[in-house]
């Protein structure tokens, strides 16, 4: 049997993980409400923050 969700030649990216922040309603409100009207999500940008912070603060 296949593996669900992945093309034969594709790199899985399905996200496996979930990390839960509180912050404050308004706050997350006006944040989507940016994300949307730049076309993107808040999530994508929260990955993009993530992996921006990491590499920033790696060890060379």
């Amino acid at each position: 049997m296949g593996r669900v969700g992945t093309k034969d030649s594709k790199i899985s990216t399905k996200k496996n993980s979930q990390l839960v922040l509180r912050l404050d309603k308004d706050e997350r409100d006006e944040f989507v409400q940016l994300c949307k009207e730049l076309d993107t999500s808040a999530a994508r940008e929260i990955r993009r923050f993530i992996r921006g912070f990491m590499k920033e603060h790696a060890e060379s």
